[in-house]
């Protein structure tokens, strides 16, 4: 027997004033002494005009790690909602950029709470780890297992794009990048598009008295894996039959450092070919299905696309399918707040629950994306 389970709020928080374009290489490095001349392009196409970093542009040291972050956020959730941190009872933690291999990330951010001994998940992926952190939570109170719990979405991705970490080799490219902006998204896409921060989600059996609360009515977290290769990835570099060679099998621990191990990367091709046939067809069609719904139900469609380039294309897959959402029922903050990843889907509802824009009844279609190995995530909510 499982009972209904309520978002009954929501929190952010983001490091430091917000970043403009042309701060971006000021803080984050220049690649051999030379400015990125692929920067623009990318950043026309992806559409962001600001966002955040966890570093101080004057000195260039980090001003917080990724459980740092967290912590900011549940606390200023638990002020909002009125609940102390140790009444929490469950702290489920997702990211892909963890401060350390181990300890987990939710470990690190129970510490920075310093909150009385309670069930603590850590949740690995890229963008779905939010939404695996909060689908874990969301089960546990409809279970009955836990009266509340909190989850968190956060992204530490600054400390991955420093220049030094991204080869040259994306100046030799700018022809291609022009003809194809797709093309962008590899190496200094990621550079110029990922951002830092963190969200939190308190989760409830009851709704809140007197105000809007989001009642969960299901979570769809599906990989592609089996079907699909890799396509965005770090720790590791690809092969050329397109299997990863992780860190540990470098055969000179220098190598890691030579090759880029631990840069983001991304292959282009892969994503273009991929991501929206298995956003749409793939995930969202069978979702609906599934729960009998039909896209004049939905009021507000929050996607968390990692950019404006992408907006055109889901909107045209998922009105060819028959699943016609018009863009005056979309909403999203890419544009003002980057794109973190993880952290992202909490950084949009928090915004929407807080805008005056929500009433009771609406319907809220939520859809996160990780190219990774390709998993998809939608999650469907009612305002109460």
């Amino acid at each position: 027997m499982t009972q209904n389970v309520y978002i009954t709020d929501l929190a952010s928080f983001f490091p430091n004033k917000p970043v403009k374009n042309e701060q971006m290489e000021e803080i984050l490095g220049m690649i051999g002494g030379k400015p990125s001349r692929s920067r623009g392009i990318v950043l026309r196409n992806n559409g962001i005009k600001t966002r955040y970093y966890a570093i101080d542009p004057a000195t260039g040291r980090y001003t917080h790690n990724n459980a740092q972050m967290v912590a900011e956020a549940v606390r200023t959730l638990s002020g909002r909602s009125g609940a102390r941190l140790d009444d929490i009872e469950c702290l489920c933690c997702g990211t892909s950029t963890p401060d350390q291999i181990k300890p987990g990330i939710g470990q690190m951010v129970h510490g920075e709470l310093g909150s009385r001994p309670t069930e603590v998940i850590s949740t690995a992926g890229v963008c779905c780890a939010g939404m695996s952190a909060m689908k874990f939570a969301y089960m546990n109170v409809a279970a009955g297992l836990s009266a509340n719990a909190v989850s968190t979405g956060s992204e530490f991705s600054s400390s991955f794009m420093r220049g030094a970490y991204f080869e040259p080799e994306i100046d030799a490219r700018l022809d291609d990048l022009e003809n194809n902006p797709s093309l962008a998204f590899e190496k200094d896409f990621l550079r110029w598009m990922l951002s830092d921060g963190a969200g939190a989600a308190m989760i409830k059996g009851e709704p809140n008295d007197g105000r809007l609360s989001l009642r969960i009515d299901w979570i769809e977290n599906v990989s592609f894996a089996g079907q699909l290769p890799v396509c965005m990835y770090s720790g590791a570099v690809k092969k050329e039959d397109g299997t990863l060679r992780g860190w540990r099998e470098a055969q000179d621990p220098r190598d890691v450092l030579r090759h880029s191990y631990f840069a983001f990367k991304q292959d282009a091709r892969i994503l273009e070919a991929h991501i929206i046939p298995v956003s749409v067809d793939g995930a969202l069609l069978p979702a609906a299905a599934k729960h009998n719904l039909k896209p004049d139900q939905v009021t507000w469609f929050l996607p968390h696309y990692s950019s404006e380039y992408f907006k055109g294309k889901l909107y045209g897959r998922m009105a060819e399918k028959g699943f016609d959402v018009p863009y005056d029922r979309w909403f999203t903050n890419l544009t003002s707040k980057g794109n973190t990843g993880a952290a992202s889907i909490y950084i949009i509802l928090e915004e929407l629950l807080y805008s005056g824009a929500l009433k009771k009844g609406d319907r809220l279609l939520c859809y996160i994306p990780e190219s990774a190995r390709f998993a998809i995530c939608y999650m469907h909510l009612t305002a109460v």
